[in-house]
């Protein structure tokens, strides 16, 4: 379903801005044409086509959103942003490969396992996933904070946690009982959810938030993006047998994530509009 115009408008926007951001962070590579390109320029080559390849980039649309919702700036709110789209890109990568999901296309493109081969995208997701923390370096006094929540988020207990708790649903045998609706949300609380919250809440430690900040736009991320993952069931044809409970988890989702951010006025349009969108699209 397509954003309303307003905030289509604003989401592409944000996607032209950031995809020129996230260009100047990531290693240049020499031509291929070059007497001196080799192994190192195929990876930085590699890396390039895993984070430039189109997305709809919402999470760090979220970010420079939440960044702004507490005063901050666009320009502040950029290394929080790249950050989260360039570990996303990198769990993307990892996660199209043969031993995970095995994915031959994504976002009508060759996967990079299958553009480059298997080896040069494991190292890619690597360096892809040292490159998101070094973009957080460019905070400052903030720097730290942001490092040890995306640690924190982006972790075994949560996000890569998430991807553990996937596969063991992903494995178990066809005649096995179908997963009730609060195990397929610790799947997405763990997996989508909390890339999001991370999103909004290190646009809030960018902006320059208050402790209670954070928080609030930590709650308002997580709802948002257990939304989302439902959606995304919904457009995958996933978890069928749990569309009606879900479609209403997703307005009570959607309710806490509008009341996380009441408080914010008109500062927080953008993030309004996402919520509201992303919970119609259920």
């Amino acid at each position: 379903m397509s954003a309303p115009a307003e905030l289509a408008a604003w989401l592409e926007q944000v996607r032209a801005d950031i995809d020129v951001d996230l260009a100047s962070r990531l290693p240049a590579a020499r031509g291929k044409d070059d007497s001196a390109y080799d192994a190192i320029d195929r990876l930085h080559d590699a890396m390039r086509y895993a984070v430039l390849g189109g997305g709809k980039r919402l999470r760090p649309a979220m970010a420079l959103a939440a960044c702004e919702a507490v005063g901050g700036t666009a320009q502040q709110g950029y290394p929080a942003a790249a950050a989260v789209e360039i570990l996303h890109a990198y769990t993307l990568v990892h996660d199209d490969l043969p031993a995970l999901d095995d994915d031959d296309e994504r976002r009508g493109r060759p996967t990079v396992h299958v553009a480059y081969d298997e080896a040069t995208a494991v190292l890619v997701g690597d360096a892809l996933l040292t490159a998101a923390f070094g973009s957080l370096a460019n905070l400052g006094p903030r720097a730290g904070d942001a490092v040890g929540l995306l640690a924190q988020r982006a972790g075994s207990h949560e996000l890569i946690g998430g991807q553990c708790l996937d596969l063991e649903l992903e494995q178990q045998g066809s005649d096995a009982p179908p997963p009730d609706l609060a195990t397929v949300e610790r799947v997405h609380r763990n997996k989508t959810g909390a890339l999001f919250s991370a999103a909004a809440e290190l646009g809030a430690i960018a902006g320059g938030g208050t402790d209670e900040d954070r928080t609030l736009l930590a709650n308002y991320g997580m709802a948002v993006g257990i939304a989302f993952q439902y959606a995304d069931d919904r457009d995958d044809g996933d978890f069928d047998e749990l569309a009606e409970a879900a479609r209403a988890q997703t307005r009570g989702l959607v309710d806490a994530a509008l009341a996380a951010i009441d408080r914010y006025g008109q500062r927080a349009w953008h993030l309004r509009s996402l919520a509201s969108w992303i919970g119609s699209r259920v």
